[in-house]
């Protein structure tokens, strides 16, 4: 008896697939390797599925990689073949089989939206051989496969036919890539009201005034959602935000990690902690969150003030720029008026009154500081920035350091290694040196020798040797630009290659010097008499010394001028920079924060990044 292939798809692909009719028999994939197999399968679905619609007519040798040699065979073996087709088929239904290849946690029991009993033209046959196609395979199979695509290929795999369709509807898939995309490993099923994630319980501790039902009412209704909601509308859509921001706030910047906790989208305020405790831990605070409110819909909240979170909105202008707007700014007012919110803000942001700072310059630069950031209320926009990438020849460890700055508190600078240069670059800043400056530079070439620790307490003595090795650096530049002018007049093919080789035996050198800097030698330290610290807290051994100079200028940016200083490495997550015009002491330490989507794509756009910063301050 003649039989022939039902046809499950709709549209362009109802012609058989070559090789099906009477003289071919769908049998399951080999018990032994069968991980394997649906490895394999799984990387012939992606390239597939890339070309947009191509997924269907896989042959049988794109499924299991060979078994196409064996349509060819005699009459005697097709006729052994009809035989064992007039025999009853043994295999079970692809639902009775449990799905176990689907199941995690609670979601073994769930449905899978397209699965159906197989035809029988396509059941296995007692010899064992696989499907011709994947329209063949059980949903279990077609659900764990399509589970390992990235969630950008399934819209397109969701048009081959009305079977992908139905099974990409199951929740299984989108659960398995918003966990392994995004990291969220929340079940749907199980957050009722406690189901915020756990800063999301900070940002109810950090606003009093919220009464506990009004803040339970504004949660969403989790139990109608669907795991593909939570991917299209809020994690894909919302995708371009995520990582390192610096809000635009005139001189003061900022530091913003926007992230995805648990079903949220939140972005956090990195404050340092409160002058001078330089090693204390980072503050955080919430701006805005993203999450949603009802299936399809992503509503974007204002965290800002001490009424709860309000209507907000996000646009995105470009790629690496966003903004924020508050569209409920009274509830960023108190009752008692600007003095009340002064006095709350100046406990958040210093931890103390203004009654207890003696200091008159810092009560002015405290009270400026307030009037300038209050009146954006949350209206920001903001420029991504990246984590410093990192080599084995850096001198310790690049990234993000919080720094003692005198009257206006502690600061944020990113330290990043260029060759045989480090550069101190603010990400907060202040009235004098705006965010985005270059505050300290080190020439890792010159090395300075420390005298001994009575001496050392000398500050004449001390300036002395930094000034001898800042005529020395000014002598060589002065002889690099010679050099360089004599070859560009000379104009000799030879020349270009001789000034390469010459540039990477110095390179080479300096390599090995910084090599042999980082030895875990350490020596004693003091700062000399007169050297005015805020944090007398400082250690009293350092591993080497740099020459460096540092940036200085008037209010308002005015005559910016580099002076020199001395840097001081103490260990892996701690510096110091002695600023010799200004006799003040600056102590750096490292924040220990696992930033998330943070790291650069390449050196050039970290380097693309620091010069747009840079010129968006000047």
């Amino acid at each position: 008896m003649r039989r022939t292939r039902p046809q499950p798809c709709t549209g362009p692909q109802r012609a058989p697939l070559p090789g099906t009719g009477p003289a071919t028999r769908a049998v399951r994939p080999p018990a032994r390797g069968r991980a394997r197999w649906l490895c394999r399968l799984g990387n012939r679905v992606r390239a597939a599925s890339a070309t947009g619609g191509g997924v269907a007519r896989l042959d049988e040798a794109a499924l299991i990689g060979g078994a196409a040699r064996g349509r060819r065979r005699s009459a005697a073996r097709e006729q052994r073949r009809g035989a064992a087709d007039s025999e009853p088929d043994t295999d079970t239904d692809p639902e009775e089989a449990g799905g176990g290849g689907v199941t995690e946690d609670e979601e073994g029991a769930e449905r899978i939206e397209g699965g159906r009993p197989l035809p029988p033209s396509v059941e296995a046959g007692p010899a064992g051989r696989a499907p011709l196609s994947l329209l063949e395979l059980p949903p279990e199979l077609l659900v764990q496969i399509f589970g390992s695509l990235p969630g950008t290929d399934l819209p397109s795999l969701a048009r081959v036919c009305t079977t992908f369709r139905r099974i990409l509807r199951t929740d299984t898939i989108w659960r398995r890539r918003c966990r392994e995309e995004y990291g969220v490993c929340e079940n749907l099923r199980k957050l009722e009201i406690t189901g915020v994630s756990c800063r999301d319980v900070y940002a109810k501790r950090i606003n009093p005034r919220v009464k506990s039902g009004r803040f339970m009412k504004i949660l969403p209704d989790y139990e109608h959602m669907e795991y593909r909601d939570v991917y299209t509308c809020l994690l894909h859509r919302y995708r371009h935000i995520l990582g390192l921001w610096q809000p635009d706030i005139g001189p003061y910047g900022g530091l913003l990690n926007v992230v995805v906790d648990g079903l949220f989208i939140i972005g956090w305020m990195y404050l340092p902690p409160h002058d001078p405790h330089v090693d204390d831990p980072m503050r955080f605070k919430p701006l805005f969150r993203i999450h949603l409110m009802e299936r399809k819909s992503a509503t974007v909240e204002c965290m800002y003030g001490h009424k709860g979170p309000h209507n907000g909105h996000i646009q995105i202008v470009k790629k690496d720029e966003f903004s924020t707007k508050c569209n409920q700014t009274d509830h960023h007012r108190m009752s008692g008026g600007r003095q009340e919110e002064f006095r709350t803000w100046l406990r958040e942001e210093w931890g103390r009154t203004l009654e207890d700072i003696f200091h008159e310059h810092m009560q002015e630069l405290i009270l400026m500081k307030f009037i300038y950031t209050s009146q954006y209320d949350n209206c920001l926009t903001y420029r991504r920035i990246y984590l410093p990438p990192s080599s084995p020849e850096d001198l310790i460890q690049p990234g993000l350091f919080k720094g003692t700055y005198g009257s206006h508190g502690l600061e944020i600078v990113m330290l990043s290694f260029h060759g045989r240069k480090a550069k101190g670059t603010k990400i907060t800043g202040d009235p004098n040196i705006p965010a985005g400056q270059q505050t300290v530079e080190i020439d890792l070439a010159h090395p300075l020798q420390l005298p001994d620790i009575e001496n050392l307490r000398d500050f004449s003595e001390l300036s002395r040797i930094v000034l001898e090795v800042q005529e020395q650096v000014r002598r060589e530049e002065q002889q690099q630009e010679q050099e360089e002018h004599s070859q560009q007049a000379a104009s000799q093919p030879a020349s270009p290659l001789a000034g390469e080789g010459a540039e990477g035996e110095e390179t080479a050198a300096g390599a090995e010097g910084l090599t042999q800097n980082k030895a875990p030698a350490s020596q004693p330290f003091v700062l000399p008499m007169g050297v005015i610290s805020r944090n007398e807290d400082y250690p009293r051994t350092c591993r080497i010394c740099f020459y460096g100079t540092g940036l200085i200028a008037g209010h308002g940016f005015t005559s910016p001028e580099r002076t020199p200083g001395v840097f001081v490495l103490f260990d892996d997550d701690r510096f110091g920079f002695i600023w010799l015009e200004l006799k003040s002491f600056s102590l750096y330490s490292r924040i220990k924060v696992p930033f998330q989507n943070a790291q650069a794509p390449s050196r050039e756009a970290f380097d693309e990044m620091l010069k747009n910063i840079q010129s968006l301050a000047t």
